[in-house]
């Protein structure tokens, strides 16, 4: 029996068991989950333990990490994968069609909170390994190290990867984390845009004022706030604060034209979101400012009155979430410490301004070149029948330049998932035929590295 056939055969329990495992409602950045949190490692390890592997939940300072190992090819290369079983919280619930904890299928679809980010992707690998099980033994050594604080910026991840270094040793890392180009482009993600995340805080006066009362002479937090967002870009989409294009790693030309050749039109992307425009940095196309150009955008903003009805007042304070995606050449620590010294210089008159700064990320570039690499392109073609795309990625895993500089192992970024799945939105969604497809991948991917250890040594 080939390995597609196993894969369909046991794809209605493969279902079964994401389905159970996506009704364990483990969010990680509120406290009164901490439970489901702790049900789903204990999910993950026992399902291992059923397929040979020695698994264990190791502790950290926050929610735990379920680390397994399967060791049976001793002259084989190891495969690390990493996944995270935590996912965002489901607000707002009444934007869902179903509730978002109970998996439902709608026209071919696997809708719930985490079916793409990341449990169906993350089970995908399992899937996998449980597929080649059916051959005989595995062809390389497998590592699985999933981790519950992906979604709140993996604060005690590269802690754990230090302490236990030489267990995690791997040749190399496989993550499936994030979104290919298109449903019918096979993709290798080969770079990743890190991340500067900062609060800001603006205090006008000591509270809030009767606007009949105080309006035209005290300060407004809220206006001064927004005089300070408008201020961060100019009028042809670039950002303001000094310094922050320094260093930046410019695209190649093979890069542009490699892109130029995607399937990619302006229209349908804005169709695609309800947009009738896609403002952004001038001289630069969409797949460029996409994946290989830094960001800046307000990711929510509050103060004053928000309930029903109208309540006069003038706010005494406001604030503001601002997320800046980086690329290669740019450092998070550094971009965090100049939009804190920058944004007090913009600040309106009578403005009391804090920007506290609260995570981040290294953005990430892999060589093309990589053995490794190339070997998830033959899983693709394998699977999907197509030579693959390569691609930047525009979103963030901040854990992955830890990974390369912790555990000095190359990174490898085949995703399954697609933007239309909706991370982080309501109606999060993963197509039925991308699981049983991720599946297959996965198991195609395992046996492809087994002979790929060799040419990466040959080419270092």
């Amino acid at each position: 029996m080939t390995l597609k056939d196993v894969v369909e055969d046991t794809y209605a329990q493969a279902q079964d068991e994401l389905f159970e495992l996506l009704r364990i409602a483990s969010v990680s950045a509120d406290p009164a989950y901490k439970p489901e949190m702790q049900r789903a490692a204990e999910y993950l390890q026992s399902k291992l333990g059923t397929l040979g592997f020695i698994a264990r939940i190791d502790a950290t300072a926050g929610h735990p990490v379920v680390y397994a190992e399967r060791l049976q090819a001793p002259d084989a290369p190891t495969v690390l994968i990493y996944g995270h079983y935590d996912v965002q919280p489901p607000a707002p619930l009444d934007k869902w069609q179903t509730p978002p904890f109970e998996p439902s299928i709608r026209e071919g679809r696997i809708y719930a909170r985490g079916a793409t980010d990341d449990k169906g992707q993350a089970y995908a690998h399992v899937r996998g390994v449980e597929a080649l099980l059916t051959q005989g033994e595995l062809p390389v050594n497998v590592k699985f190290l999933l981790e519950g604080e992906e979604e709140i910026g993996s604060p005690n991840l590269e802690a754990y990867l230090e302490a236990h270094a030489s267990e995690l040793k791997a040749d190399v890392i496989v993550i499936s984390d994030g979104s290919r180009f298109a449903p019918d482009v096979p993709t290798v993600t080969y770079g990743l845009r890190g991340l500067s995340y900062v609060e800001v805080h603006v205090t006008g006066a000591n509270r809030d004022l009767h606007s009949g009362s105080y309006g035209g002479a005290a300060p407004n937090a809220i206006n001064m706030l927004a005089q300070i967002i408008t201020r961060l870009k100019d009028d042809q989409g670039r950002i303001t604060i000094p310094g922050f294009y320094d260093g930046i790693e410019d695209l190649t030309d093979e890069e542009r034209h490699m892109w130029a050749q995607l399937p990619h039109d302006d229209a349908e992307f804005a169709g695609s979101i309800g947009a009738s425009a896609l403002p952004g940095e001038t001289g630069y196309t969409t797949l460029e400012r996409l994946w290989a150009r830094p960001t800046l955008d307000v990711n929510g903003i509050w103060g004053g009155y928000q309930g029903e009805g109208s309540k006069t007042v003038i706010a005494g304070q406001a604030g503001a979430k601002i997320s800046m995606r980086l690329v290669p050449g740019q450092d998070p620590e550094r971009i965090t410490k100049l939009i804190q010294d920058y944004i007090p210089t913009i600040a309106p008159e009578g403005a009391q301004v804090e920007v506290v700064a609260l995570h981040g990320g290294q953005p990430v570039k892999i060589d093309l070149d990589n053995a490794y690499v190339r070997a998830a392109g033959r899983a693709l073609e394998a699977v999907y029948g197509k030579t693959p795309s390569f691609t930047r990625g525009g979103g963030s895993i901040p854990i992955v330049a830890a990974f390369r500089s912790v555990l000095k192992a190359p990174v490898v970024l085949v995703d399954f998932g697609l933007n239309a799945d909706a991370p982080h939105s309501p109606n999060e969604s993963f197509a039925v035929e991308d699981y049983r497809n991720g599946i297959l991948t996965s198991a195609a991917l395992l046996q492809e590295l087994g002979s790929a250890r060799q040419s990466a040594q040959d080419s270092v």
